[in-house]
C-alpha cells in the first residue's frame, strides 16, 4: 500500500501536468472518459500547458488541480475541481443555479488503482470545495465507463437524474454534508 501526499500542482510543473495528462489520454477507457484525444493534446504548445497548469494552482482562483504524489515524489493520480458560481454559466453553456464545485480530468496511473489514490485526491478536493462554500460538488461520467461509476459510487456520489443523451452521461454529485441530495439545479461538468 501506498502512502500519497496530495497537493495542488505549481505553475512551474506544466511538463509534469502535460505527461500525466498525455498518460491519461491513452489509457483503455480515455475516449469514454475525457473530452479530447491524444493527438489533440499532444500537439497543444507548451504555452497552452504551462496557462493550464497555473489556472490549477495553488495561488489561482476558480480551479485548483490536485495531484496525488508518492514517497518518491512520482505523480500516482490527479483531479481538478472547477469553481461554478451561482448565475454563472458553466464551460458547456449551461446555467448554474447554486455554488457548486464541477469536478473533471481525474485520472490515476493503473499501478496505483485501489491503492488509496482516488481517495486521498477526492478528501482533498471535496475539502476545497467545501472551504469555499460549495453546496455541492458534481461530475459528469459516461454510462459505459463502469470503473469510474463504481468508484464514485463508493466515494459516496449519486446520480442526480440529469443525463447527456448526446454524449451517453449521466451526472453525479456529492451533497456538502448536512444537505439532501437534489436541492438546487445542476448543470454540465466536463471530462471526468
Amino acid at each position: 500500500m501506498y502512502t500519497y501526499v496530495v497537493r495542488a500542482v505549481r505553475a512551474d510543473e506544466w511538463a509534469s501536468v502535460k505527461a500525466l495528462r498525455l498518460l491519461a489520454l491513452r489509457d483503455p477507457v480515455a475516449d469514454l472518459a475525457f473530452y479530447e484525444t491524444y493527438d489533440e493534446a499532444v500537439a497543444r504548445p507548451d504555452d497552452f500547458w504551462l496557462e493550464r497548469a497555473a489556472g490549477g494552482d495553488e495561488g489561482a482562483t476558480g480551479a485548483r488541480q490536485f495531484v496525488a504524489e508518492t514517497a518518491d515524489g512520482a505523480w500516482a493520480g490527479t483531479v481538478t475541481v472547477l469553481v461554478e458560481a451561482a448565475g454563472s454559466v458553466d464551460w458547456a453553456g449551461a446555467a448554474v443555479e447554486r455554488l457548486q464545485g464541477g469536478v473533471v480530468g481525474v485520472f490515476v496511473r493503473a499501478e496505483h488503482r485501489g491503492a488509496g489514490a482516488i481517495e486521498a485526491l477526492f478528501d482533498a478536493a471535496l475539502a476545497w470545495a467545501w472551504s469555499w462554500g460549495a453546496e455541492r460538488v458534481r461530475l459528469v461520467v459516461h454510462q459505459d465507463n463502469g470503473r469510474a461509476l463504481a468508484c464514485y459510487r463508493r466515494l459516496g456520489f449519486s446520480p442526480t437524474g440529469v443525463a447527456f443523451e448526446e454524449r451517453r452521461e449521466i451526472e453525479m454529485a456529492v451533497e456538502r454534508p448536512g444537505r439532501a441530495l437534489g436541492e438546487g439545479g445542476s448543470s454540465r461538468a466536463g471530462d471526468v
